[in-house]
């Protein structure tokens, strides 16, 4: 299986549109309040922290860069070619490597897997972003590229952020500058219900070791200047002993 033409044009156009820049897209907040505050969540229940660290979904990699400066090999792994030359130009030192994968591809995860081995992963926001019928080939490539040893940490806006973003959508004045152009490349988030995540897990032979909610921070601000944030969940996950 893998994604279809559609959505892979529309994440290519978008990418291809963005500037860049830093925060420049509507998810692509700080590391900080981002990937920093995951960091403190997942790496204490790493059963290998030596494992390579695989961010997939990682778009213009910024996060990545981070997690390249804590783990010693880090790829970060992208359906869009146009976001991984944005995050290669941001990266001109090589801290980290970046490949393109369609991860509800079979066999580009076995392939994957058998250059690295086991590896943990790091996910954030991509489930919601899938067409239904890819989400259980996504959840079997997380399986696939933690093998026995791997752990899989992922982020997902809650059941409760849809009604956010449906409200930031449908503002008078429009939706904030930042979220227009994924609505307008057809890349409208859909909900994925807070049961069905570990359910996805579950039926590719992951285990949830734990789990949580938190803020999921972006980069646009409310009319008076409060950050948005919108609610989510994370899973802890990895094969049972």
């Amino acid at each position: 299986m893998s994604v279809t033409s559609r959505y892979r044009d529309a994440w290519e156009g978008f990418w291809r549109e963005t500037s860049g820049e830093p925060q420049a897209v509507f998810w692509d907040a700080e590391p900080s309040l981002t990937a920093a505050r995951h960091l403190a969540l997942f790496e204490p229940l790493l059963s290998d922290p030596a494992l390579p660290l695989v961010d997939l979904g990682c778009g213009n990699g910024t996060q990545t860069r981070f997690l390249a400066d804590r783990f010693a090999r880090v790829i970060g792994v992208e359906l869009s070619a146009a976001a991984l030359e944005h995050a290669r130009r941001a990266d001109p030192a090589g801290q980290a490597v970046y490949r393109e994968l369609d991860a509800t591809d079979k066999t580009e995860a076995e392939t994957l897997h058998a250059e690295l081995g086991d590896a943990n992963v790091y996910m954030r926001g991509v489930l919601h972003q899938c067409e239904p019928d890819d989400r259980r080939p996504l959840a079997d490539t997380l399986a696939t590229l933690a093998g026995t040893r791997g752990r899989v940490f992922l982020v997902e806006p809650s059941e409760a952020a849809g009604a956010v973003l449906r409200d930031l959508a449908r503002r008078p004045v429009g939706p904030p500058a930042k979220l227009a152009p994924v609505l307008r490349h057809g890349i409208a988030p859909g909900e994925v219900a807070d049961a069905a995540v570990p359910e996805l897990l579950a039926a590719a032979g992951l285990t949830v070791l734990a789990g949580g909610g938190l803020p999921l921070v972006t980069t646009e601000y409310t009319a008076d200047g409060a950050r948005i944030e919108l609610p989510s969940i994370w899973l802890m996950a990895g094969r049972a002993a």
